[in-house]
């Protein structure tokens, strides 16, 4: 008769109650420093910004008081907030397909063997986001210029008088700044993906007579699915959290870019501009929420896919 504790074989099972032993100690030292830096870096500042929203600034006396959840239903009825919401949200529909389009067919260019020099190609296409973002968005806004640049030499070329930086071509222009700075960067995901995929595949699909297109619909385009996922929540992240190119251009033409242009604009407007600490943090904390819900909805959309 097997004594409690001991399974076949003489190996004792774990006691319900297992003791700390040394080798949790060593596993916990071993994780210690990152999570002290996770905890000092992540979690404290959305805590800190999490406390800031629940107090709100009485400007006459100099003090804050708490006001619970008003900041909340504040930003939930702030037509600014939401403009720039739906801005981004527009921004995110058109360009963020478009942008993944153009960097899977780079990536499958690249992959095929008929592509003469494809590691320069790969090179070139990557090379725009190795350019600080600074400076991407500088060099754009002077060839975007009409009065200089290469925006108003066309124009003088076709004669036409198109304006990249006017209020109805600005989120255009924006959309084509971050479509060249990151299409390499989706592009070498993709790639990667591509690179994984074993030759027998492609040899097995060549003694069964498929061709070139029908290689790409029928293995590597479902084998980039999990790339494509990836790629598209990392571009949702980066949508809603869209500033630099905004802020820069908003030098250029400042009656084009508001304060409110983009829900992360408009959040550091109201705290270095406006002094609205707490105001600030509620937006920042509101559109955090938002950007995680649709991207964890895009996941589980995808998760569900490829278990199809």
């Amino acid at each position: 008769m097997e004594s409690r504790g001991e399974t076949r074989g003489g190996a004792r099972s774990p006691a319900p109650g297992r003791r700390w032993s040394r080798s949790d100690t060593k596993g916990w030292i071993f994780v210690g420093p990152f999570l002290a830096v996770f905890a000092l870096t992540f979690l404290a500042p959305i805590g800190y910004a999490a406390y800031l929203s629940l107090f709100r600034a009485q400007a006459f006396f100099g003090t804050t008081e708490f006001v619970g959840l008003d900041n909340y239903v504040d930003v939930f009825t702030d037509d600014k907030f939401w403009d720039g919401s739906l801005r981004v949200l527009l921004f995110f529909v058109v360009q963020v397909p478009i942008m993944l389009g153009l960097a899977l067919v780079a990536a499958l260019a690249i992959d095929s063997a008929r592509l003469y020099a494809s590691s320069f190609f790969r090179l070139v296409i990557f090379l725009p986001y190795a350019v600080p973002g600074v400076v991407a968005v500088l060099m754009w806004g002077f060839m975007y210029g009409t009065n200089f640049g290469l925006a108003a030499d066309l124009n003088d070329l076709f004669g036409t008088s198109i304006a990249p930086l006017s209020k109805n071509w600005m989120l255009a222009s924006i959309a084509n700044i971050v479509t060249w700075e990151f299409v390499g960067y989706n592009m070498l995901i993709f790639y990667s993906a591509l690179r994984t995929v074993p030759d027998d595949i492609y040899e097995a699909a060549a003694l069964d007579g498929a061709g070139a297109m029908r290689t790409v619909l029928s293995i590597k385009i479902p084998a980039l699915r999990g790339a494509i996922l990836i790629a598209t929540i990392f571009s949702i992240i980066g949508t809603f959290q869209l500033f630099n190119e905004p802020n820069i251009l908003r030098t250029l033409e400042p009656n084009v870019i508001t304060t409110y242009y983009t829900p992360n604009l408009y959040a550091y407007n109201l705290s270095f501009g406006g002094q609205q600490y707490n105001y600030s943090a509620t937006v920042a904390i509101v559109m955090g929420l938002l950007t995680a819900v649709i991207a964890y909805a895009v996941q589980l959309r995808g998760t569900r896919e490829a278990m199809k």
